[in-house]
């Protein structure tokens, strides 16, 4: 059980939180690329950690992450207009260049020096990979950018989606490092969907359905490892690294592409779940490409123009109880990504950790919550800088692989669960 003190300082993530102070550290995912196609394209609301603020890409091609409310009367800049440079409130005619700078006042005097005392807030917003990402803590300690070899790779060994996941993140990522589901919740996937069927690995998950799990520190969060019975004198493990804040990959299965999340608070009860598949040595194929935009594998099948999943609380995710009697789907539930965002909403927008009774076999969301905890506090208290803030940190991989019964998973595993660019993932 976890106190409910405890449980609002690791969920709580909005301006004066110590959980929001820590996210402050790191890059984040603010948007995807694709939502600002071209200069001067039309502006996007973004909502993270609480805070209200428009995206928007000038005429030179630049980034910008500001307040959404113009300075002058609180209008959202939503309405504004992109051109010459900046963002124009629609109401008077404010202008705002990509730093939140005032730039024009147009009822003000030529020689008025009124814009020089204006400033919104801005943040950094940076493209690294499919994402724009950006930093909202002290410009001074702003860390190198995001490493993570999903966003490091070629453009056609990757794909990375988004959708809104209406519970607080942190429900959301415990799911992402729970290997234990797997052979539950997502058993018809292993048999069906094109981006997991066919592994090895996926026998060992029906055939063992009591993992042992063993969880390793990281130099920037843990590596929870879960093992299962394999042949005679050997164990399957999967390892899943956990990179703090809030990044996890899924343990590969045979040649399929690698996939994992990171886990953005919108606010304290709504987050952002970023996707990602990508292959370490090739290309990935049209068939493979197109399954994730159809919503197979960790992804979703959106509300056209949103990132709303087509399957959503509203309408009860399309249950179907007569493909749960067949035994199609364990939960009666098409997809990956919504198998788990449904049981992760259906908690409630925060959950209430006091009544939780945990077992071994959730030994990594224990340690994660611990690590959370005393990152956040030695922050707060001490300014200690947390780990994964550190580029080199997010050099991981994850791993499927057999060893030998008297391996330890993690002495075997250094080099699988450490980037090394050329090299094919260690899977099964």
């Amino acid at each position: 059980m976890l106190r409910q003190e405890l449980n609002e300082l690791l969920t709580q993530t909005g301006p004066g939180t110590s959980m929001g102070a820590l996210f402050r550290q790191y890059w984040m995912p603010a948007l995807l690329a694709e939502e600002l196609p071209e200069n001067d394209c039309p502006p996007v609301r973004v909502k993270i950690l609480s805070e209200r603020l428009i995206a928007f890409r000038d005429s030179e091609g630049r980034y910008g992450l500001i307040d959404e409310f113009c300075a002058h009367r609180g209008a959202s800049l939503w309405f504004g207009r992109n051109e010459q440079g900046g963002l124009r409130c629609s109401y008077h005619g404010w202008k705002y260049d990509v730093t939140g700078q005032c730039v024009e006042v147009p009822s003000e005097p030529e020689n008025s020096n009124f814009c020089s005392n204006v400033k919104l807030t801005g943040y950094p917003l940076v493209k690294v990979g499919d994402i724009l990402w950006t930093y909202m803590g002290d410009p001074a300690k702003r860390p190198g950018l995001p490493e993570f070899e999903f966003a490091q790779v070629p453009p056609e060994q990757t794909f990375t989606s988004k959708r809104w996941q209406e519970c607080n993140w942190l429900q959301a990522l415990e799911g992402g490092i729970d290997s234990s589901h797997v052979s539950w919740l997502h058993s018809g996937a292993l048999k069906t969907d094109p981006l997991f069927k066919g592994a090895r690995g996926n026998q060992y998950n029906m055939k063992d359905l009591k993992p042992y799990f063993e969880v390793a520190e990281a130099d920037g969060g843990l590596f929870v490892g879960a093992r299962r019975n394999a042949e005679e004198g050997t164990y399957y493990w999967r390892i899943t690294p956990w990179i703090m804040p809030s990044f996890t990959m899924v343990p590969p299965r045979g040649d399929h592409p690698v996939h994992g999340h990171l886990w953005v608070p919108i606010d304290d009860e709504n987050c952002w779940v970023y996707t990602f598949d990508y292959h370490p040595v090739r290309p990935l194929t049209d068939a493979e490409r197109q399954a994730m935009m159809d919503g197979f594998g960790v992804h979703s099948e959106n509300i056209p123009g949103t990132y709303r999943p087509v399957r959503n609380k509203d309408n009860d995710y399309l249950m179907d109880r007569e493909a749960q009697r067949r035994g199609e789907d364990y939960s009666g539930i098409r997809g990956i990504a919504i198998q788990d965002s449904s049981l992760q909403e259906s908690m409630g927008p925060i959950v209430d950790r006091s009544k939780e009774r945990l077992v071994p076999a959730d030994s990594g969301i224990i340690k994660a919550r611990q690590k959370l905890r005393k990152a956040a506090i030695a922050l707060r208290d001490e300014g200690v800088t947390p780990p994964g803030v550190d580029p080199a940190h997010h050099r991981v991989r994850s791993a499927a692989v057999v060893l030998p019964r008297e391996e330890s998973f993690l002495e075997a595993c250094r080099d699988a669960v450490t980037v090394t660019p050329g090299v094919p993932q260690a899977s099964v």
